[in-house]
């Protein structure tokens, strides 16, 4: 039986890594072995994302090495004289959010774009999106067996009634099962997913751990960030971060013994003064209707798809309300018929504030009375927008801040909120700079930023680790204490949702199966 030494799989060195101007690893040491497979956890700003990055060789080292056995080890048995064969065209990574091109092979999509379908069609569809994906595997790769054919990808990743679908089209755990395809048709040895199963619904969840256990019999080690929550059955070591570093290596059962104890319950508290002058900033935008929202036998199709049959659906003023229901259920949808993003709002009776949508208003008329956010958001705003410029953008509800059209109360104000979620540090920080959870924060001050009279969250605490998770939830109870304030609240995860909220629609395959 080979030693510990001699079957290592990768290993990571007194690793100094630098990106930019900021140092996210000093001295990090880090060893695989064969038929490892490893989950990385650790709070949200740790470093597990960029853990990833640097293994698959997107960060430069300052100092120390990363080496890759298996590299070596799949030369040896297919000779390989091509300089240019590195590590990278062994290992996959699924990220957290897609990079999907169009037809003209760029990334020019909008926000909106999947709700027009017109526009819809400047992106390419499943199938062509695979053999896309398989046409452009190394050819040594493939000479060395195919693990993973298109077939079975499609098979079990029940990728078949998708095919003739475009990629922007596709649900979130369509969206993730694809991403998933297109990583293992690269036949990696080491499979790489960040927060795999962020976003997916109850009956998803049990799918994608049965599916890693397949992959990992089939010859691919796993390494995955996740919460420690969700750590499939075939992950055997933990490994924790924190700023950065080591906190801690486990083997998977001494890691679940040993954090079974009972967590800590953060609770927040805001500052009363500045609370008072935040709530009566805005005046909540014109609040003189009655009922939020009014929907009637709403009708969504796309082709001869029918996305949403039927649904009727009334808000009234300050209620607050639970949407519920699988992945592809339909819940973007009528949430962007809501937003404004959708134009098929217009062929529907809905009726927002009492005012009926198409008879006079604009999009920003509509936009001004909402604060949203969702979890696709983040990837439409430009890379060099700072933090507050990001929050303050919920004040004209583009994608960017006009500010000529901002005054200096708006931006007090903005400061103000920033200061009371502790986060008034990040204001200049670049906002693709921060972690996930952050991210997911600043947009929920964008969201709160003008006292909406209602506030619509989709999927808000994805990416959050369980201290934030907390304080999000503190901070939406405090903000519903408003007894004008409506909110439409999404979530997979029943823990997530708010006490103040007390009614629920559930979405079935586009119908209504619950509303109370």
């Amino acid at each position: 039986m080979p030693s510990q030494e001699t079957n290592i799989f990768l290993s990571v060195n007194h690793a100094t890594v630098r990106y930019l101007d900021k140092i996210l690893f000093p001295e990090l040491t880090f060893t695989m072995h064969e038929n490892e497979h490893w989950a990385i956890t650790g709070k949200s700003g740790s470093g597990k994302t960029s853990l990833l990055q640097t293994i698959l060789g997107k960060y430069n080292l300052v100092k120390g090495n990363i080496a890759y056995p298996f590299l070596e080890s799949f030369k040896n048995k297919h000779p390989i004289h091509d300089p240019f064969f590195t590590q990278r065209q062994l290992i996959s990574l699924v990220t957290q959010e897609p990079h999907f091109k169009n037809k003209q092979n760029t990334y020019d999509f909008y926000y909106q774009q999947r709700f027009n379908a017109l526009d819809a069609e400047e992106a390419i569809t499943v199938n062509e999106y695979l053999y896309q994906t398989f046409s452009s595997v190394n050819a040594h790769v493939l000479s060395a067996g195919v693990r993973f054919s298109k077939e079975w990808i499609i098979q079990n990743l029940k990728l078949d009634y998708l095919l003739n679908k475009t990629v922007i089209q596709l649900s979130h755990g369509e969206t993730r099962r694809l991403m998933m395809a297109q990583a293992l048709l690269k036949q990696p040895l080491l499979l790489m997913m960040d927060n795999p199963f962020m976003g997916l619904d109850a009956n998803s969840r049990p799918f994608f751990h049965e599916l890693m256990a397949q992959i990992s019999k089939n010859g691919t080690q796993l390494l995955i960030v996740t919460s420690p929550h969700e750590i499939p059955g075939s992950i055997t070591h933990i490994l924790e971060l924190e700023e950065g570093k080591i906190k801690d290596q486990w083997t998977k059962d001494d890691y679940l013994t040993a954090t079974g104890q009972q967590k800590k319950i953060f609770h927040w508290q805001p500052d009363v003064d500045k609370w008072k002058q935040l709530m009566q900033s805005g005046s909540h935008n014109g609040d003189d209707f009655k009922k939020t929202i009014s929907m009637k036998h709403i009708h969504v199709k796309y082709g001869n798809a029918i996305i949403l049959n039927d649904i009727s659906w009334e808000i009234n003023k300050g209620e607050k309300w639970a949407l519920l229901g699988h992945n592809g259920a339909g819940k973007s949808t009528l949430l962007s018929l809501i937003s404004g993003d959708n134009p098929q709002a217009y062929a529907n009776h809905i009726y927002l504030f009492d005012k009926r949508r198409g008879s006079g208003e604009s999009i920003w008329d509509i936009k001004h009375k909402i604060g949203f956010v969702s979890p696709e958001m983040h990837q439409y705003f430009q890379s060099n927008s700072r933090c507050l410029d990001i929050i303050l953008s919920g004040y004209t509800d583009t994608m960017h801040v006009i500010h000529k059209r901002i005054s200096a109360d708006q931006r007090y104000t903005a400061l103000l909120w920033m200061e009371l979620l502790g986060m008034i540090e990040l204001k200049d920080r670049k906002f693709k700079s921060l972690s996930a959870g952050s991210q997911r924060l600043v947009l929920l001050l964008r969201a709160l930023v003008k006292n909406p009279p209602l506030l619509i969250l989709d999927e808000p605490c994805q990416g959050l680790d369980d201290e934030q998770k907390t304080h999000f939830k503190n901070v939406i109870e405090t903000v519903c204490n408003d007894p004008d304030k409506s909110l439409i609240y999404v979530t997979h995860y029943e823990e997530e949702i708010p006490s103040c909220v007390e009614h629920v629609l559930h979405l079935k395959n586009g119908i209504v199966t619950d509303n109370a």
